[in-house]
C-alpha cells in the first residue's frame, strides 16, 4: 500500500520538526513492510503570506483533497496577523474538508517531569475531542460604525444539531475503549442557548451509552480539575472554543509545549486528516536546529493510525516513549540536543524494536 501525504512545513521551527516526523514515518514502514509513501509538498505558510499575498494558492484544497492526510508543521511569522493565518488556512482546510474532530491525547510521557507536583505519567492520561468545525470558530458575526465611538461588533456562535451529535457520539465511542469515563464541557448557567443546548443533546447521545459513565462540567471547574485530580479524567468532549483552551492547559500539563500533538479528523474518511503539533512557529528560534520534535513525531503516529497503520503507529509511539525515557532531550526538557538528535534516536529505536 503507497500512501500520498500532502507536506505543509509551514513556518519557522515547523519546516525543522516536519522531517524528523517524516524519519519516524519512513521508519515504520521498513519496519511493518506493510506500507511505503509518497509526499508532495507545499510551500504554504505566512511567509509565502507575505510574499504573494495568499496563505494558500486558489486550487489548495483541490490540490489536498486526494492525499490520505495532511502533514503539517507550524504557521506564523512575524508581520502577520494570527487570525490571517488562521482564516485563510487552518480554517478553511477544517471547515472545507469537514474535519470535525480535534484529537488531543493529554499524556505524561515516562521520563519527562511535569509541572504539577506529585503527578506523573499514571496521573496525566486522558484524551480531549473538540468538536472543530462550528460553534464559536464560525466567523459569523461583523462590526459597524468602525472607528467612531458608537463602534459595535458581533460575534456568533452556531451550534447545530448535528454538528453537536456527531462530536458526542465520536467522542462516547472513544470512551468505550478506553476507560468508559466521560466529562462534557459547558457552561449552562451563562450561556443559556448554546450550552443548554448542549447539555440536552449530551444526555440524549448518553442514553445509547449506558456503559459510559457520563458526567457534565462547567468550562472553568473543568480546568481546575485539570489541573487539582487529572487522574479523575478519561474523556474530555468540548466545544470548539473551550476545547481550544482545555487542551492548551492540557499541552502545558505534559511537561513541554514540545509534546502536544494534534490531530484534525473526518472520521468518515471523506477527507484527508490534518496532522500537526500543537506549538507554533517560535520564529525566535527558527534555524537554531534546537526545536522539540517529539510533538510532530507523535502526530505523526496519530496520522498513521487514523489512515489504518496502526502497527506502524504504534511503533513510533514506542520509539517515542524509549528517547522520552532516557534522552536525547531538547533544551525545552533540560537538554542539549539537536531537533535532529532526537529525530535520529526515535528512528533508531524504531528500528530496533
Amino acid at each position: 500500500m503507497t500512501y500520498r501525504l500532502s507536506i505543509v512545513p509551514g513556518d519557522g521551527v515547523g519546516r525543522e520538526v516536519v522531517p524528523e516526523g517524516l524519519k519516524a514515518v519512513r521508519a515504520a514502514a521498513e519496519v511493518t513492510g506493510s506500507f511505503d509513501f509518497e509526499t508532495v509538498e507545499y510551500p504554504w505558510s505566512c511567509e509565502y503570506y507575505a510574499a504573494k499575498g495568499v496563505m494558500m494558492d486558489a486550487d489548495a484544497m483541490e490540490r489536498m483533497r486526494d492525499s490520505d492526510a495532511i502533514y503539517l508543521g507550524a504557521i506564523g511569522f512575524p508581520g502577520v496577523p494570527d487570525h490571517v493565518s488562521l482564516w485563510q488556512m487552518l480554517l478553511p482546510i477544517r471547515q472545507q474538508f469537514d474535519l470535525y474532530i480535534n484529537l488531543r491525547p493529554i499524556r505524561l510521557l515516562p521520563g519527562i517531569s511535569g509541572p504539577l507536583r506529585d503527578r506523573g505519567p499514571e496521573d496525566v492520561d486522558f484524551v480531549c475531542v473538540r468538536e472543530n468545525t462550528e460553534g464559536e470558530y464560525c466567523g459569523v458575526g461583523g462590526r459597524i460604525r468602525a472607528g467612531t465611538p458608537d463602534e459595535v461588533v458581533t460575534q456568533t456562535a452556531i451550534f447545530t444539531r448535528k454538528g453537536t451529535e456527531r462530536v458526542l457520539r465520536y467522542a462516547f465511542d472513544l470512551a468505550q475503549t478506553r476507560d468508559k469515563q466521560l466529562v462534557s464541557c459547558t457552561k449552562s448557567n451563562a450561556l443559556n442557548h448554546s450550552m443548554v443546548f448542549w447539555d440536552e443533546i449530551t444526555q440524549i447521545v448518553a442514553a445509547d451509552y449506558p456503559d459510559v459513565s457520563v458526567s457534565t462540567q462547567h468550562v472553568d471547574a473543568l480546568a481546575a480539575r485539570m489541573v487539582l485530580n487529572p487522574q479523575q479524567l478519561d474523556v474530555v468532549v468540548a466545544s470548539n472554543l473551550f476545547g481550544d483552551i482545555l487542551t492548551d492547559l492540557g499541552g502545558a500539563l505534559q511537561g513541554s509545549l514540545g509534546l502536544p500533538p494534534s490531530g484534525n479528523l473526518n472520521p468518515e474518511g471523506t477527507f484527508p486528516g490534518l496532522f500537526e503539533p500543537v506549538h507554533g512557529s517560535a520564529p525566535g528560534r527558527a534555524g537554531q536546529g534546537t526545536g522539540n520534535p517529539m510533538a510532530a513525531i507523535w502526530a505523526a503516529s496519530m496520522m498513521l493510525d487514523a489512515i489504518g497503520e496502526p502497527e506502524a503507529a504504534a511503533l513510533i509511539m514506542g520509539g517515542l516513549e524509549a528517547v522520552a525515557l532516557g534522552g536525547p532531550y531538547t533544551k525545552d526538557l533540560g537538554g542539549t540536543a539537536r531537533t535532529v538528535d532526537v529525530g535520529d534516536a526515535v528512528a533508531a529505536a524504531i528500528r530496533a524494536s
